[in-house]
């Protein structure tokens, strides 16, 4: 069951990369309001004082300033407030080791940032498709990655 609007989050300190979703969201056909933050710090303070008005999804880059993803996504998991938030770890890296843990820990999905535009709007697509049909749960193992 899709929903007709999402509130997103995204955590990324590229701007580049922060303007790059952005454009992809905007081209695709799914409607959805974006807020972005840039560092770990940042989200965290963000997460805290919007405890009744979280988004739907956040999107977690893990290479971050003063507080990298894998931080803030333990906080979160360790939060009763916060440990529900569906979280997309969107990120350059695709080292096993590392999926690995994030899933151990919870993570809802990983994607690999795509370099190419248009791969970029079907993976964040395809991500808020598959799992908002999932109710935001998290898949098995072997359909944990999103490939565009």
């Amino acid at each position: 069951m899709s929903k007709e609007h999402y509130y997103l989050l995204l955590a990324d300190d590229d701007e580049d990369d922060c303007l790059f979703f952005k454009e992809a969201l905007d081209e695709i056909a799914i409607s959805a309001d974006l807020l972005t933050v840039h560092d770990g710090v940042q989200l965290m303070d963000y997460l805290q004082s919007n405890i009744s008005n979280l988004p739907e999804v956040l999107f977690l880059d893990l290479n971050m300033p003063r507080k990298n993803g894998i931080e803030c996504l333990d906080e979160i998991k360790d939060d009763e407030n916060l440990k529900n938030l569906p979280i997309i770890i969107f990120s350059t890296s695709l080292d096993s080791e590392i999926v690995n843990k994030l899933y151990q820990k919870g993570a809802s999905y990983y994607i690999r940032k795509p370099g190419d535009f248009s791969k970029l709007k079907n993976v964040i697509e395809k991500a808020l498709t598959i799992a908002s049909e999932n109710n935001f749960r998290q898949p098995e193992r072997a359909n944990f990655i999103l490939q565009p």
